[in-house]
Formats: structure tokens, sequence, C-alpha cells
């Protein structure tokens, strides 16, 4: 029997799928998109004891598209894994290493046009909106984020407004509604945005954010008998309300935010026990920020901004003060587009600490072919930073001096600064349709990040000593397989 031209079928495979994109119906493109990494404190303050690491992870897309009268529809197959952390040869399902490789659908979403200004968006997909600080696709993290959700879409003239709902649930069960596997239980989120002049445009978020909660139930029998309890979740839901403004005018840019949170905070993990008195915690936070950008030249930009994120103060003990959750959470934002590259700040960690000021400047030259940026932020604690080395450095010398220990201040709070990040990157195109971009980063931290990150000496204080850096080089290339071909 004749064996099977695989790369024949595949050519043909492709054009017939071509043929079918110029009936402007159906697309058909994908994505390859190795990234090399050097890590020596990415993420937290490097400790000179620590190995680097370096590794190549690779993200890997293809993406169906078809739109037609009455629906728009997609499927992105994705594959996401290191470089080498399956064996070259796999004979069962055992040897498979699951450790650093994802294989999965990254969307699927079907979106019902009902008529000119409204449609309905159902399925798997990205949720981005304004400048992805609430909501964004984390495109730069190689799985990417994408939600089970439904969105009602509409759209007239300069106005936009989405009202999204999501539900979600580990399995398919006879009883209990439990969600472990996502970051949420429910959201509904209402967006509106509109355009009022060509200069000037507005927008308006309100997100019902609802999580679950452990709570710990007893029961005391007052003849002497044991007391019996039970955990249970429940639903807490938080609200956060908010706007973002845009200003653009000839080669001026300025951007403002402002983002308030209420409501009931969720915790899974940590129990809420009726005999101690426990509360569900009560949120309380902000955030805000401004941002300046102006074309200096045709290829050179510069920017200026501003951030703050509320925070929980480690000096202020009163009941009342920790009855309330204080710091802000962007949730499901694109959160490494902002406050530096390095991913120190709210990218999987520092949620519900001390909160976060950042001054940032930024410098972007773009020629006809590459370009290059340079970014440096300025990180502070919008909240006290709890000395915890100074405090027991001052307890030793008290009791070696034979004074009384509760003499000592215990709440003493440590410098606000979190020290200096700065961040190099650039990109060129390797070749028509392949692109390479790069980048060098490093935190110039203080004793107060390394002390916060648990970076610290045998004497407990804050380990500053080792360079924290981070390298990154990258190559991407995004084929469209039923573009039309120019053939002159």
């Amino acid at each position: 029997m004749r064996k099977l031209n695989r790369g024949k079928y595949i050519l043909g495979l492709l054009g017939f799928f071509s043929a079918l994109g110029t009936q402007a119906q159906f697309t058909l493109d994908g994505e390859v998109r190795p990234r090399f990494e050097y890590r020596h404190g990415y993420k937290s303050v490097a400790d000179s004891a620590q190995d680097n690491a370096a590794f190549v992870n690779q993200r890997t897309r293809l993406n169906f598209g078809y739109k037609t009268e009455g629906y728009n529809f997609k499927i992105t197959l994705q594959d996401v894994r290191v470089w080498g952390s399956q064996p070259q040869l796999i004979s069962t399902t055992a040897q498979q290493n699951n450790n650093g490789a994802y294989l999965g659908i990254h969307e699927a979403w079907g979106e019902a046009l009902i008529s000119d200004h409204f449609s309905l968006k159902f399925g798997r997909q990205e949720i981005a909106l304004d400048d992805q600080r609430i909501f964004g696709s984390v495109g730069w993290a190689q799985q990417a984020r994408s939600h089970d959700a439904a969105i009602i879409k509409f759209k007239k003239k300069k106005l936009k407004a989405n009202f999204g709902v999501a539900y979600n649930q580990d399995k398919a069960s006879l009883k209990g509604t439990e969600a472990f596997q996502g970051s949420y239980k429910a959201f509904q989120y209402l967006w509106l945005h509109n355009d009022f002049n060509e200069n000037f445009g507005a927008s308006i978020l309100v997100l019902n954010n609802g999580k679950e909660q452990l709570d710990i139930d007893s029961t005391v029998f007052l003849d002497g008998g044991t007391a019996t309890e039970y955990e249970y979740y429940k639903d807490n839901y938080s609200q956060t309300i908010g706007t973002k403004l845009n200003y653009k005018k000839d080669k001026l840019k300025i951007g403002a935010a402002f983002y308030t949170q209420m409501g009931l905070a969720g915790d899974r993990n940590n129990a809420r026990t009726d005999y101690n008195g426990d509360f569900d915690k009560e949120i309380s936070a902000m955030n805000y920020s401004v941002d300046v950008s102006y074309q200096i030249t045709e290829k050179l930009a510069a920017t200026v901004g501003y951030e703050m994120m509320t925070g929980n103060s480690q000096t202020d003990t009163s009941a009342s003060y920790n009855r309330i959750n204080h710091a802000f959470t962007p949730f499901y934002g694109t959160n490494h587009k902002f406050n530096g590259l390095m991913d120190y700040f709210y990218v999987g960690n520092h949620g519900e600490s001390v909160g976060l000021q950042d001054i940032y400047f930024k410098l972007k030259y773009k020629a006809e072919k590459f370009w290059i940026g340079t970014d440096v932020h300025l990180f502070s604690a919008a909240n006290d930073v709890l000395d915890g080395f100074k405090i027991q450095q001052d307890i030793d010398a008290a009791i070696a001096a034979g004074t009384a220990v509760s003499d000592v201040d215990q709440l003493q709070a440590m410098n606000s600064s979190f020290g200096t990040e700065i961040d190099l990157t650039f990109g060129f195109n390797l070749s028509k349709g392949v692109a390479f971009k790069g980048g060098y980063s490093m935190m110039l931290a203080t004793e107060t990040l390394a002390y916060l990150k648990g970076t610290t000496d045998y004497q407990g204080q804050g380990y500053t000593d080792a360079t924290s850096s981070w390298g990154w080089a990258m190559i991407v290339i995004k084929p469209n397989f039923t573009e039309k071909k120019d053939k002159n």
C-alpha cells in the first residue's frame, strides 16, 4: 500500500482552507512564540546563595475563525511547554511531564449577531477592557487568560456597552456548587465607553465579583459533651466601580483612571470561625493613576506617570482596622503591563499586602526597522511595612540592658521605598514576518523590599547585596494561511 505523502497532504489542506478564506468567511492563522528567559531575582529579590534559572518556554497556537451573516465563530488551540519538559520519545502516559506542558483550548466561542447594534458572545473567550487594568488578555504570559462567559454587546456610533456574566463550577454534579479550579465563583460586569469627540473618550466599569469563603460552624454542648464543627463554603461578593479617561490631541496623550472596591472578601483557604468571633472581611480599597505621553519627534516618545494602589498597614493592629481589607485587587488585568516588567507586584504576588506607589518614566524610539525602549520605575509602599528586624534588635538590647521589653516600640515602620527598576527592551524583524524581541531588567531593591519578599540574611535583615536581574529574548511568527497573496 502506497504511503501517504504527509507534506503534500498538509499543503493541500492549507490550500483548501485558503480557498475558503477568499470568500471572506473562513480564516486560519497561527502563532509560534518561543521565549528564552534568564532569571536571578525575577519576582523576588535575589539571594547570593540561590542558583540562576534559565529556560525556553514556547507558545504555539492555531486559530480557526468563521464569519457569516448571522454569527461569528472562533476556536484557538494552544500548546504551552518548556523545551525539554517532555521526553523526545513517549511510549506511555506515565512518561509525560505535566509540569511545564499545557495543551488545550484557549478560546472557543460563538457570537450571535442579533441586530445591527446587538450581539451575544458566549463560550471561552478573552475579555480585554480599556487599558486592561481590571480585565485583560494577559498576552505576555504564554498561556494567556480566557474566561468561560457570556457577553451582551451593544454598539451604536461612538457608544459601546458590554454586560458580561460568568458562573464557574468544577464539574457537573448532583449536589453542591463548588468552584475550586478558577480564581472566582461568578461575576457580572457592566462596561460603558463613549467617544465624546475625536479627542476625548471615557469608560465606566462596574464589576460584581464572587469568591467562595471557607467557614467553620461549631456547636458546643453545655452538658460537657464534645464540640462538633463542620466546614462549608459560601459566596462573598465584592464590587469594583471606576472610570478610565483618555484625551489626545496632536502629539499629546493624557490618561487617568480611578477605581474603588467595596463589599466582602472571599478566601477558600483561610476560614472564618463563628466561635472565635471572626467576621467576613469587608473591603475598602482604591486605585488611581495618571499618565502623560508626548511625541517629541516622529520617532521618539516620552511618558511620565503615577499609580497608587492601597494596601494593608502592618503597624496598625487595632481590631477595627484589621476587620477591613484595604488592599486593592486588579483581578483579571494584564498586570505585567504595569508596575515594571520584572513582575514584583500583582503578578501572582503582592495581593493583600501593603499596596504600591509607582512613579515611572518611559522613553521609546521607533525607527523603520527597529525599536528600543527604556522604562524607569520608582516604587514605594502605600502603607506601613513593619520593621521586624529593628524591633527584634531593640528587644535584644533591652534584655541585655535589663530594661523593660514593654518599653520597646514594637510597631516601628521601615522606610517606604521599595527601590528602582530599570527595564530595557528592543525589537526588530529577523526576516519578513518574523519578529525578534528582547530585554534586560534590573531591580535596585531596598532593604524594605527584600524584607517584605522574605530575602533576609542570617540575622533576619533584608538582604540586598546580590544583583536582581532578568533577561529575555523571543521570536514571534504569526502566519495567516488564508490571506490573499499579492501576485505583483
